[in-house]
């Protein structure tokens, strides 16, 4: 062959280097989610791609075997050429300048371009190896043989899909870092349906102390007040005291009563059975059962059966949404400014919804309310003036009583720490 026929082959040769060595950083720099997408999409070269990647040691035996090939090729003309042009001595020189002309044009420019834009080059490159793979299968399945051998000595496994699949954390950060193509409300959405498994009812339900219903011991009158004055559709009707639970009202049942007069007997007509859930529930769960029983309404019991509060499928959703209903008690603030470092609090306050709405830190693995909280460090209800720190958040009881704190003043975030008093 003339030494321009022998020139122009290598010229060729180190194209194909090329090619393989960019083709294989795409293919294994493609994002397999958005890959699936494109896949459902009805992208043929898409689905070709992850008929390859479902076995990637044969793609990589494939690329590797031809990536060598032509290397080795061209190795063998760089040194026919030489010799044709300069002897032994410029086979030396010949070899330096080849080792130079692969790592710049064979291999770092097209792997970084490949990085940097897999998807232009994967799905071609996908359309031609996958019938090169039919073709080369025999010496592919033997070179895999062979390795995948050496791999199972070494103890390397596969793992099969699993390398692929996200947990819980991973999803988060997956939600986060798409923040450029989701809007911030969209993206808190996802975030709270991801961490419903994390917060159970006793975060959300309304407290034992809290609960408003029907109490069959009150006068016609009494009762009447009550029906009339409720800001929700269901009450629970109770004997003496709320642990003693008789059902459930639905309102709009009641006011779809042919009778004029209010009396006893129709609302005890009404009732249905009372929905009972154990505290520790996890929201996706409870979630779960109001679809499965059709119930949009239950009450929390602890071990011994006594009523711990109320939960609602309105507060789940409200877990996801956030707020969107009005209620006339959610214009009263637990948190105002009381100082430009100081906040005046509520004790009563639930310590999720106080890190939610003032991002702030407070530890809410333990008691729910920042009473509880208190209390519990302490083993006392403390005095007014009395101060601690938790968290390294400063704290001073402004006003106590015999049974609970009412409300404390919490100072700026000093610093991380453990809670001391």
């Amino acid at each position: 062959m003339p030494l321009a026929g022998l020139i122009s082959l290598l010229v060729v040769l180190l194209l194909l280097s090329a090619f393989f060595s960019g083709s294989e950083t795409a293919l294994m720099s493609l994002n397999r989610y958005h890959l699936r997408h494109k896949v459902r999409a009805g992208s043929r070269s898409a689905r070709l791609a992850e008929q390859l990647l479902k076995r990637p040691d044969r793609l990589i035996g494939l690329i590797l075997l031809g990536n060598n090939l032509v290397n080795f090729s061209a190795s063998a003309l760089v040194t026919l050429i030489a010799l044709d042009l300069g002897g032994e001595p410029a086979v030396a020189i010949g070899t330096g300048i080849l080792t130079l002309t692969v790592i710049i044009f064979a291999e770092a420019a097209p792997k970084t371009l490949a990085a940097l834009n897999p998807e232009r080059l994967a799905l071609p490159a996908a359309m031609i190896y996958y019938p090169l793979l039919k073709i080369t299968y025999p010496i592919v399945w033997l070179t895999n043989v062979a390795s995948n051998g050496v791999l199972f000595l070494l103890g390397v496994r596969d793992k099969g899909d699993d390398l692929h699949s996200l947990n819980r954390e991973e999803l988060r950060t997956v939600v986060h870092e798409a923040s450029t193509r989701i809007s911030s409300r969209y993206r808190q959405m996802l975030l709270s349906i991801l961490d419903l498994e994390k917060v159970t009812v006793d975060d959300v339900m309304v407290p034992h102390n809290e609960i408003i219903g029907i109490d069959l011991d009150d006068n016609d009158r009494e009762i009447e007040t009550t029906i009339a004055d409720s800001q929700h559709t269901r009450l629970p009707v109770y004997q003496d005291n709320i642990d003693k639970v008789v059902g459930m009202l639905h309102l709009r049942h009641l006011a779809n009563t042919s009778s004029r007069s209010f009396s006893r007997e129709i609302l005890l007509e009404l009732l249905t059975e009372p929905y009972f859930v154990p505290e520790g529930t996890p929201l996706s769960t409870q979630l779960v059962q109001f679809q499965r029983r059709r119930e949009r309404i239950a009450l929390v019991v602890d071990e011994y059966g006594d009523i711990q509060g109320i939960i609602t499928l309105e507060d789940i959703l409200e877990e996801i949404v956030g707020k969107f209903t009005t209620d006339p008690s959610d214009d009263e603030s637990d948190v105002v400014r009381d100082s430009p470092n100081t906040f005046l609090v509520d004790a009563t306050a639930n310590i999720r919804e106080l890190n939610r709405s003032q991002g702030w830190v407070l530890p809410s693995d333990g008691p729910k309310t920042l009473n509880g909280l208190i209390v519990e460090l302490l083993e006392t209800i403390p005095e007014p003036l009395a101060c601690l720190e938790i968290d390294g958040y400063p704290i001073e009881i402004v006003e106590s009583d015999d049974n609970r704190i009412r409300s404390v003043r919490i100072g700026v975030r000093i610093k991380p720490g453990s809670k001391s008093e």
